[in-house]
């Protein structure tokens, strides 16, 4: 699956490897190897994973050594067992040296996302219910933690502010409730208006006022039962707050359209990947 857009991963590649060798370059590399060496070298998982950013890996090399040759060994979205040799490298040492640790903290990091995110799929399958990931990303990664997630299996959510209203407890505050909330954002002209609602009394005024999704905040089961009931799919409902992988099941069997989780990207751990080279 190609890289999301709007991605610049040439502007990526070279802010990472310019934060990684700052004005000075790779002292130990340059000092220790010798211009003319040659690595062959394969990433290889160490953990059961589902696979995210390989490309960008590459490019890693690439910006390095134009003339690295690299074989491509599977595809992001991939499950693979430990031990799953995942890209053959052969180029110059230096270059690949230096490229290492930027190419292996990214394909772990996206990975680990991947992976957190194909576990939760996989617990609410046959449900009907479709995972959701949230704006809970690490700033300057958002784009990529979210196509991670979509290599897990996971539905995209908002990418910004922009693309739709989500009116939530702090905004209803402001604005003196939920209707007069949703009102103003209907008079606004937003197409996709997103409302949390935490209690049963707002989901009727909610409705009324024009909202075309809501947000069922920290629910109880049995809350979320009667809130599905209530809605009698007329909008979409989501899920939301404090969702784990041992409880997610149980939300998804409320009949809930979404369920969304926080943690996919900002709780998921790195998964274990290892390059290994040999001298040529």
């Amino acid at each position: 699956m190609p890289l999301p857009a709007p991605f610049d991963l040439d502007a990526f590649v070279a802010a990472t490897l310019a934060e990684d060798m700052g004005g000075g370059g790779d002292v130990t590399s340059d000092a220790v190897i010798p211009a003319d060496a040659r690595f062959a070298g394969v990433m290889a998982s160490r953990d059961a994973m589902t696979v995210a950013g390989i490309e960008i890996a590459e490019a890693f090399f690439r910006a390095l050594d134009p003339d690295v040759a690299i074989e491509r060994l599977v595809a992001d979205g991939d499950r693979v067992v430990a031990g799953t040799a995942l890209l053959r490298i052969v180029g110059r040492a230096r270059a690949l040296l230096t490229a290492e640790r930027s190419a292996l903290n990214t394909v772990q990091h996206l990975s680990g996302v991947a992976t957190l995110t194909a576990a939760h799929v996989e617990a609410i399958a046959g449900t009907g219910a479709t995972l959701l990931d949230t704006r809970k990303t690490i700033p300057g990664l958002r784009v990529l933690e979210k196509y991670a997630t979509r290599m897990g299996g996971a539905t995209n959510h908002r990418m910004g502010l922009w693309d739709a209203a989500m009116i939530k407890d702090n905004h209803v505050a402001v604005a003196g409730g939920v209707a007069a909330a949703v009102a103003r954002a209907v008079q606004a002209g937003i197409a996709r208006i997103i409302v949390e609602v935490d209690r049963i009394d707002q989901i009727a005024p909610a409705l009324d006022a024009g909202a075309t999704h809501l947000l069922l905040d920290n629910m109880d089961l049995p809350t979320l039962r009667h809130a599905v009931t209530m809605v009698a799919g007329r909008v979409p409902t989501e899920a939301s707050g404090g969702v784990r992988l041992e409880t997610i099941r149980g939300i998804a069997e409320t009949g809930v359209t979404y369920i969304s989780v926080g943690r996919l990207t900002q709780s998921a751990p790195a998964v274990d990947i290892g390059l290994d080279f040999t001298a040529i």
